[in-house]
Order: structure tokens, then sequence, then C-alpha cells
């Protein structure tokens, strides 16, 4: 089992996931793609989910993980793998977040004007059975920003999948890191003689 090579394919992917949290973040400060008052913007993306938890938090591992993965890297050993390991926890943990305050931002719904010129949270006390995110109708109930509940569902859902799948990701690395560390990271005796 090459474990370097394992931990290399695994930072290729979250690099592209990475990105896409932090577009899908900064797109939410833009609901239909205008600008709004910092107070008419729904609070939990000034959380940012996708910026600090999948963003940044996803892509420091990884850069430890890819310095793990190549061959000929000083970090392609087992201390490497051990680095990579401890990082990854990091990254758990910045997946968990993303995925927490996604969730929390999708069970209340977005921040919007209901008419009356007062931006309020209108499915914020909605229980499950009654969930706005169930009954599409309900939607209309936000005037302006127009279409800020499609908005907000859609790129807090890809927030949400980033955020699993990242976690997902690096815990498989925490536990490839383990055994790179204690097994070693799969170099032929050619490489192992030219990194000495």
């Amino acid at each position: 089992m090459c474990t370097g090579k394992c931990a290399k394919c695994t930072a290729d992917l979250l690099f592209p996931l990475g990105l896409l949290a932090v577009v899908g973040n900064i797109l939410l400060f833009f609901p239909n793609g205008e600008v709004w008052r910092t107070e008419e913007i729904t609070e939990k993306i000034w959380f940012f989910p996708g910026v600090i938890g999948a963003g940044l938090l996803a892509f420091l591992p990884a850069s430890v993980m890819r310095a793990a993965g190549l061959e000929g890297s000083c970090c392609a050993n087992r201390c490497g793998m051990m680095l990579s390991m401890l990082m990854s926890v990091f990254g758990v943990a910045g997946g968990l977040y993303c995925m927490i305050i996604s969730a929390v931002s999708l069970q209340d719904g977005p921040l919007c004007d209901t008419g009356d010129g007062i931006f309020i949270y209108p499915f914020l006390n909605s229980t499950a059975e009654e969930s706005y995110l169930f009954n599409q109708t309900s939607w209309a109930v936000c005037v302006r920003p127009q279409n800020v509940v499609m908005w907000n569902v859609v790129l807090f859902s890809i927030l949400l999948s980033i955020g699993t799948l990242e976690a997902v990701l690096l815990l498989a690395q925490v536990v490839n890191g383990l055994i790179g560390c204690l097994c070693g990271t799969c170099m032929n005796k050619n490489q192992q003689t030219q990194m000495e």
C-alpha cells in the first residue's frame, strides 16, 4: 500500500473542493447577484464556513499531504506522514465546522424583507414538518432580495456537501497518515538512497 501516493491523491481532490467552497461562500454575500448592506445579509454567512472551514482548514493539510506524497520530497517519509495526519485532524474540524454552520443556516432560512421593508428570518421557528425546505410555495414570503431563498438553499447545500466530503477524505487521511507513519511511504530503494 503506497500511503504517500494516497496522500497526494487526496490532496489533489481537496484543492478544487476548497476552492469551490470559498467561491460558494463569497457568492452567499451577493444574493441574486446583487450587492446588499451588511445588515441585510444572513448572519451565518459571516461565520465564513466555506472560506475558513472548507477552505483554509482544508488547504493547509492538503499542502502537507501533497508534500508527503511527492517522490523525492523532504516530507516523503514517516515524519511527513505523521505531520499530514496531524494536519488532517484540523482539516476534519474545518469540514465539520462547515457542515454545522451550513446545516444550521439551512434550518433557519435566509434573512429577507417580507414586504414591509424590515429584514427578518421568516422561517426561523418553523418545525421539521413545516420546514420551508419542503414547501417551495412558502418561499414567496421573501420579497427582497429576489430569489434569496433559492440562492441560500443551493449554496448552503453545496457547502454542506463539500464540508461532508472533505471531512470524510481527511478522516481517511488520518488513518492513511497513521499507517504511513508506522509503515513508511512505499518508496523503492533507489528513491531512499537519493533521499539520504
